[in-house]
């Protein structure tokens, strides 16, 4: 026997005989399935068990940076937010909502945790043991799930209290693991998109390296990072994502009409016999504001006096008509004196303008309260600059609410000034929420308004708005500012419960007149950048009349608690969160009450407009 049969390796396994026919054998039964190779699938193997095998206390390691545990500061800061995410807010929120807002927040901690432990390994050369850090993740483990499970449930008895205080059930459905689940899914979600995002970075910083010098190659890295970041959330899923889909979304409900709402046949509403603008013209919003209009027979049945049919103009925002100027705003405002003019507006006792949100909307309840108090002598106008709800048309247009609300009262005026003063209606505006913006956008200040109108009613208006905001910081000292005294109450006044709060003061009050309904617990109103890192001022003592005392500011978490807010803020009834209902009633009877108008008509007229649904 030769060396080479000693040394070989005998084959002592039991099998087929060998094939005589030379050639390769075919393949059968699972020998048909292509295989990985064999070292691709030990080396993945072999990590996966390393890394799970690898103890999570352990510092982490920069051979993973996508699968690798989270940073134990960063998990404790995101805890931390997500237990300051469950303190109560300004309106009540379902479950579901509490779950995101958690899920947002904890994202929160967790990027600012993992900021400062960078920070730290940076600039301290010290770091703490294995056993320390043992020590510590255990305690995490052990407290962190209980205590997270007892805050949740707790959150749950804030929120039965905030639903009293704002007149709803006690009742209330409170998931608390699904909380759970969905605050951790999100964060979960966000931190691998991050590490994503890094393991890609250090991957570009690594091919730049190789051809230019270290320190070029990390900062050109870091910058292509951000850049493509930047890129892909504002041009993929902000534009064409969430605004292109509420775009179409806005653009389909444009082109429909609610339930119940049929073409007037009153030759004084746009939309109506030899109106200049086509009913299907005035989209979703115009066709349910001049389809609703109280007819005549209606207002003389409440009044058992004899009665006009109301005035209402709506110009929307395409018009199916050729404009010669090239400003839309203008040729808007144009359009709609000249309908004014169809109507016999000008002839009426009151014409109010009326700011609209984005969709177009106008509050029904304040457009009626005029007219039911008038008996059909009123005429109301206004013209859509959008069909995008108001979040978008804040972020996208918000300025084109102003501007047009502004033309149009321009043009109004104009056409006011050739008639005799003993002729001309009184001139009003209203608004509320982003409408609120456009009327106080259009004139600017407090002695604007005053000087132009006859009186205005503004309800909800968002924090940005010019003159309701100078109001609130140049208030009279000791008012509060979720009711804020101004002047004395001399010519500005606010409330949420109206009947009581514009009687106070006692000091005279003077014509023109405006009136702010504005509730404590409504987002809209409160809702800022500012709240990221300053404690607001409708936190400081005292608290409104609807909000809860166990209620806190946290950096970055209350922001988030009032965006969340604003969502569910039409949940409750009037008058909290952004419902006005019948306020607007009173609203009326204290800017432009007609003649002979008492407190038992306001009280009957509440009744009889309360009772009805408003369309939001």
């Amino acid at each position: 026997m030769t060396s080479t049969d000693r040394n070989a390796r005998p084959d002592r396994s039991p099998g087929p005989p060998s094939d005589p026919v030379p050639g390769p054998r075919p393949r059968t039964g699972d020998e048909a399935a292509p295989r990985p190779p064999a070292p691709l699938v030990r080396r993945a193997a072999g990590r996966t068990l390393a890394l799970a095998r690898r103890p999570y206390w352990d510092r982490p390691s920069p051979a993973y940076r996508v699968r690798r545990w989270p940073d134990l500061t960063a998990l404790c800061l995101a805890t931390l937010f997500l237990w300051a995410s469950l303190s109560p807010s300004l309106v009540p929120r379902p479950w579901y909502l509490q779950g995101i807002v958690g899920g947002i927040t904890a994202t929160l901690g967790y990027a600012l945790g993992s900021t400062l432990a960078w920070l730290f390994r940076t600039l301290v050369p010290r770091h703490p043991g294995d056993r320390v850090r043992t020590r510590c993740w255990q305690a995490y483990w052990l407290l962190a799930p209980v205590a997270s499970v007892w805050l949740i449930s707790e959150s749950a008895r804030t929120q039965r209290r905030l639903r009293v205080l704002q007149d709803l059930p006690p009742s209330l459905t409170w998931h608390t693991p699904v909380i759970a689940l969905i605050a951790l899914a999100l964060l979960a979600l966000a931190l691998v998109l991050a590490r994503i995002v890094r393991l890609g970075a250090v991957t570009l910083i690594r091919l730049l390296g190789r051809l230019l010098p270290r320190p070029v190659a990390y900062a050109a890295g870091a910058l292509l990072t951000a850049f493509a970041v930047l890129v892909g959330v504002r041009d993929i899923v902000y534009d064409r994502g969430i605004v292109d889909l509420a775009d179409r979304i806005a653009a389909a409900t444009n082109g429909g009409t609610r339930e119940g709402i049929a073409r007037p046949e009153s030759r004084h509403v746009s939309g109506g016999p030899g109106s200049l603008l086509a009913w299907e013209s005035l989209g979703y919003q115009g066709r349910n504001f001049t389809g609703s209009t109280p007819t005549r027979a209606a207002l003389t049945a409440w009044s058992g006096r004899p009665s006009r049919d109301p005035v209402r103009v709506y110009v929307p925002s395409t018009p199916p008509v050729a404009f010669s100027d090239d400003r839309p705003f203008a040729a808007q405002a144009a359009l709609a004196v000249r309908e004014l003019d169809r109507t016999g507006a000008f002839d009426r006792a009151v014409l109010a303008v009326a700011g609209t949100t984005g969709t177009g909307w106008i509050d029904p309840r304040a457009a009626e309260a005029l007219e039911y108090m008038y008996r059909g002598d009123t005429a109301i106008v206004g013209v859509q600059y959008s069909y995008l709800p108001s979040w978008v048309s804040f972020l996208v247009d918000k300025e084109k609410a102003g501007q047009a609300t502004r033309a149009l009262l321009d043009a109004v005026r104009a056409r006011l000034d050739t008639l005799p003063e003993d002729r001309r209606p009184k001139l009003v505006v209203t608004g509320e929420s982003l409408g609120a913006y456009a009327v106080e956008a259009s004139f600017g200040s407090l002695e604007a308004l005053l000087a132009g109108t006859d009186g205005a009613l503004i309800m909800g208006p968002p924090d940005f708005s010019p003159i309701s905001r100078e109001l609130r910081r140049d208030r009279d000292p000791g008012s509060p500012v979720w009711r804020p005294l101004y002047g004395g109450g001399r010519h500005v006044r606010f409330g949420q419960f109206p009947a009581a709060d514009l009687a106070r003061p006692a000091a005279a009050w003077e014509h023109p007149r405006v009136v702010y309904l504005q509730n404590a617990s409504d987002p809209v109103v409160w809702w800022s950048p500012a709240l990221l890192l300053d404690r607001p001022a409708w936190l400081s003592g005292p608290l409104g009349p609807d909000i809860t005392p166990e209620i806190r500011w946290f950096p970055l978490v209350t922001f988030w608690q009032t965006s969340v807010d604003m969502a569910v803020s039409y949940g409750v009834e009037a008058p909290h969160g952004h419902r006005y209902g019948a306020g607007a009633v009173d609203g009326w009877a204290a800017v432009a009450p007609p003649e002979g108008w008492t407190d038992a008509d306001t009280t009957r007229l509440r009744a009889h407009i309360g009772h009805r649904p408003a369309a939001y």
